[in-house]
């Protein structure tokens, strides 16, 4: 039964063990898609990166500051809100493109909750019901890649094989295992 990592040879544990390794790699690939694809698309967009008229950013935190939960967040933004708007794309760009390298990957996911979370305060708040918005779904799905990084196919963990000292490392595992007195 391949489908449920188990087999005929007593290799199961092995395969759930490797597949669980890979467990957050479609996360990981769908919020840096997503992010990328985002930034970029706010910064080619001229009518997102005016201060006013349809489709720009200033409009729309005009129409969300009396509804959202942090209202000081939208002033902020109408400051200057092609500032803003630049400040996110690039924002999202950095975050999309850290996440699908795995380079910085915590970094790049707390920078994702972040901007997920301004977003649920400020744009979707008044969202009813609240599941109907995306922003909350997104600043949960970037929690999981906050907490574990980019373990496997990323540039931090080829940084990280690379700088370890491997025979420090190998007496340690021995040690675990039962095959090094301590």
């Amino acid at each position: 039964m391949a489908f449920t990592g188990r087999t005929d040879t007593g290799g199961g544990a092995d395969r759930r063990s490797a597949l669980s390794r890979y467990a957050l790699l479609p996360l990981r690939v769908f919020l840096g898609v997503t992010f990328l694809y985002a930034g970029i698309d706010k910064l080619t967009d001229s009518a997102f990166l005016a201060s006013s008229g349809p489709g720009s950013l200033g409009e729309l935190m005009r129409a969300v500051r009396d509804s959202a939960a942090l209202p000081g967040l939208v002033d902020l933004a109408l400051k200057s809100p092609v500032g803003f708007g630049y400040a996110i794309g690039i924002g999202e760009l950095v975050v999309g493109i850290g996440t699908l390298l795995g380079l910085f990957a915590r970094v790049a996911a707390v920078g994702g909750a972040l901007i997920s979370l301004s977003l649920w305060l400020t744009v979707s708040w008044a969202t009813t019901p609240y599941y109907y918005g995306n922003d909350l779904a997104y600043l949960m799905a970037w929690l999981p890649l906050v907490l574990a990084g980019a373990p496997i196919l990323s540039a931090d963990a080829a940084l990280w094989r690379r700088r370890r000292p491997h025979g420090r490392f190998r007496t340690r595992s021995r040690r675990r295992r039962g095959g090094l007195p301590t």
